[in-house]
This record gives structure tokens, sequence and C-alpha cells, in this order.
């Protein structure tokens, strides 16, 4: 397997899990802030390599009245001065080929959001940038079909790719994480990374996303017993007033339980690698 370094952090191999978290989108400067200075006291107690997530904008909000984000220029500064005051490494979505300039400028990690995880231009484009790539794979997709996905990037020489399962689309309104999906990902060579927070979203309910975040833990634990390079969440400090998937994110006093459990099951199935 490939082993992709962001900044000092090895994702990939035998490596510990990465944890990718933050808010699902910048609503306030002094709430990034906040929300990063937290998690970083969190990992840094428990030694968990982090990288901080925000999404700058929405593109993809169910409803025309849904919150989008304060202004490109102003979430990508935020985003710049978190980077450089926090000195930690940053992810955050593209979602065409003209963001894709500016946006190379602030992360560190470029995300292709699961409903673009086909558009060949914008995967080209982003692979171009030389910045490392996490793909979200489509609800609509086998996690197989994510080698072409991955293959678009590779095409620019660019080997520096991560693959996200967020959930496969069950039926009306619903989502099912198949753990076998974590494995046939891994086979391709790429690290892979579990996002437990979008795979309990219940899409399309009333205009919005809903979600059921009491099953975050569990997919999780679940995820890293089958083995992950990255775990992704989305942590909000009162996840009832967020702006964007109130009901898909863990309430960020939830984070150290929900990741100390994490960190023992990712150590045992490592050191069985190992052994």
């Amino acid at each position: 397997m490939k082993i992709v370094e962001v900044k000092n952090i090895k994702v990939g191999d035998i490596n510990p899990f990465v944890l990718i978290a933050g808010p699902c989108v910048i609503e306030s400067r002094d709430m990034i802030f906040s929300t990063a200075e937290k998690i970083i006291e969190i990992t840094e107690r428990l030694k968990i390599p982090f990288i901080f997530k925000s999404s700058y904008k929405k593109a993809n909000r169910t409803a025309i009245d849904s919150f989008t984000g304060i202004g490109d220029d102003e979430a990508l500064k935020i985003l710049d001065d978190a980077k450089k005051q926090f000195e930690i490494p940053i992810l955050t979505d593209v979602h065409t080929i003209k963001e894709v300039k500016k946006v190379t400028e602030v992360a560190d990690v470029i995300q292709i959001p699961a409903f673009l995880c086909r558009q060949t231009e914008l995967l080209v484009a982003v692979g171009n940038s030389g910045k490392v790539v996490n793909v979200k794979k489509g609800q609509f997709l086998a996690p197989g079909d994510m080698k072409y996905a991955a293959d678009k990037i590779k095409s620019t020489g660019n080997e520096k790719i991560l693959l996200t399962e967020r959930g496969t689309t069950f039926g009306y309104n619903n989502l099912i994480v198949d753990m076998r999906s974590l494995v046939i990902m891994r086979q391709l060579g790429y690290p892979v990374i579990m996002d437990a927070t979008h795979s309990v979203q219940i899409p399309g309910i009333g205009g919005k996303s809903g979600g059921a975040s009491e099953f975050i833990p569990y997919l999780s634990r679940a995820s890293a017993a089958v083995g992950i390079d990255g775990l992704f969440l989305e942590t909000h400090p009162n996840p009832k007033e967020a702006l964007s998937d109130a009901d898909s994110q863990l309430p960020l006093d939830e984070l150290e339980s929900l990741l100390r459990s994490v960190q023992k099951i990712d150590n045992m199935i490592k050191e069985n690698l190992t052994s």
C-alpha cells in the first residue's frame, strides 16, 4: 500500500489512524478557532495525528434557501489563519475547476465530494494541483469502481490519493455502510478513510438532510475493527445549532471518549498485522 504524507503525517500501511475532523462548514472565525483548539488539545493528549476539516462553502445543499457559507474569500482566510496559528494541516473541498487554484493556496488536502467523484475534469484538475486528494465514494458507486476515480488523478502523475467511505444509497432517504467496502477500496492500494458522520445522514427530509448521530460511535468502532487508515468526523460544539448537517455531527464534548475507544481497536488490529 502507498503511504501518503500530509506534512509530517504518514497515512496508510500500519501507521496509526489519522483523525480528519472539524465542523461541517465555516460559520464564524471564533467557532472554527475554538473548535480547532479543542480538537488539538484532545489529539495531542492521545497522540493521534490530526488534519483539520471544514468546508469553506457548501455547494450541494438540498434547498435553495439553505446556508452555503459566509463568503469564499473570508472562509478561506479563516482556514489559512487557523493553519498558520495552530500549525495544522487543512482539508477542504472543491466543487468546480475554477475553485481549485485558490483552494490549493490554503489546503494541504483537497477533497472531492461524493456527488462529484466521477467528474473527470475536476479530478484531473485537482490531481494537477500536486496536493493530497481525498475522494469521497459516491453513494451510488460500488467500492471497486473507485479505481477509476483514482486512475483519473493518477493520470496527472499525482498518486497522493485517499479514498473515503461515506455510506451507500439503500433506499429512499436512507444510507447503509457495507464494511466490505473498506477492504475492497484498500485493496486498490490507497489509504482508506471512514467518514462516520456523513454515513449516518438521512438525505432529503423536508428540504434538508436529517441524520442519526447516535450511530456515529458504532460505525467508527466497527470500521476500526475492519481496518482503516483514517477516521473522518464532523464535530460541532453544539450540533443542534449548526448551520449545516445539524443532525449528523458529533457533539464536540463526545469526541475524546470516542477517539479513545477507536484508538484501542486500531492499536490491536495493527499490532496483529505486525506480529
